[in-house]
């Protein structure tokens, strides 16, 4: 399953014309979109990635310098944020540059770790949510069982991202840079060679299998369990708040720990509404034979919309951070205080 590459969706249509044409060349426009067109992408974009950058080093900043901010869900939090940035920094640019222009203008490596790095990231995130989810049910549902430590978190934190790396790894094991032979680009009556960034499997049909092997693994268990594990924590709180109505302190509490739980809660399901657009592409292209005026439109239009609303997820999760928690909010005050009296 390769995430960050759009030319991928094009390619099979593009070497299926080049190989009916062998006589004649293909020449493609090297800009994918009109100026206006790729001005709106670009500004999208841009402003994704500061808002992935800015807020998750933010949220990483507030809570490894505070240690009471350090408790389990907050470190889980704190490994949302360092993947969310790694989706920054890794793949907006990359996704950017490859929604506006043909072909793909990196090398080998960088069409390696692009794919290899959000594949990563998505992954930790969906298994870090499934985590909070599990912590949460245990707190609150079980109160008396033994609760997970920091430490636990932290080795549960491990876990994920060697989970994450062994899921991903077959996809990016594959991923190879095509050259389109009898392609080229065109810009200032100058022609240039085509080359995508594609996964090659042995067999079409393994690309599939494994499509689908990651949707289930990577979305689909993991929102039925997150689901489960939420409803059955909003049942009991109901109960719990009914219970202590009168008790003014106890209430507080409980009012507290609600406000936590729609936090997740609401982290969790942004996290699944922003990317069921591009799974759904994704099985979409896997799963039907599209011509090659349907996979054109998909990769310059429907594509890079879908990865935006992706990686906004990654940008909006600090702002329900200071949102819905009070002290996120605090510690985003004094860190901005904190940097505007450096600058002054």
């Amino acid at each position: 399953m390769e995430i960050a590459s759009l030319n991928e969706t094009a390619v099979n249509s593009t070497m299926d014309s080049a190989t009916m044409d062998r006589a004649n060349r293909t020449y493609m426009p090297y800009y994918l979109h009109s100026t206006g067109m790729s001005v709106i992408y670009i500004l999208c974009y841009m402003a994704v990635l500061l808002l992935c950058v800015g807020g998750n080093m933010l949220v990483s900043l507030v809570v490894l310098r505070n240690r009471n901010m350090r408790s389990v869900t907050n470190l889980f939090i704190l490994n949302l944020a360092i993947s969310d940035l790694l989706i920054g920094v890794f793949c907006v640019p990359t996704t950017l540059i490859d929604s506006l222009i043909s072909g793909w203008p990196f090398g080998q490596i960088t069409c390696t770790m692009s794919n290899l790095v959000q594949g990563m990231s998505v992954s930790a995130s969906v298994f870090t949510l499934v985590a909070i989810a599990v912590d949460r049910f245990t707190g609150i549902v079980y109160p008396f069982r033994h609760r997970m430590r920091p430490v636990t978190a932290l080795v549960t934190i491990l876990f994920i991202w060697v989970l994450a790396f062994a899921i991903i790894c077959p996809s990016a094991a594959t991923l190879t840079i095509i050259h389109l032979e009898d392609t080229y680009l065109v810009q200032d009556n100058q022609t240039y060679p085509v080359f995508v960034c594609f996964e090659k499997w042995p067999q079409p049909e393994m690309r599939r299998v494994y499509t689908m092997v990651i949707f289930v693994h990577v979305y689909l268990a993991p929102l039925g369990v997150i689901s489960i594990m939420y409803g059955c924590i909003i049942a009991k709180l109901s109960v719990n708040l009914r219970q202590v109505r009168l008790a003014e302190v106890r209430r507080a509490h409980s009012q507290r720990r609600v406000k936590v739980i729609n936090m997740l809660i609401m982290v969790a399901v942004l996290f699944m509404v922003s990317w069921l657009p591009l799974w759904t592409l994704m099985l979409l292209t896997d799963y039907r034979d599209l011509d090659t005026q349907q996979i054109d439109f998909l990769s310059s239009y429907l594509f890079p919309v879908a990865h935006w609303l992706a990686f906004f997820n990654s940008g909006i999760n600090p702002i329900i951070y200071g949102f819905f928690n009070e002290n996120f909010r605090r510690g985003f005050q004094a860190a901005v205080a904190c940097r505007a009296y450096f600058i002054q």
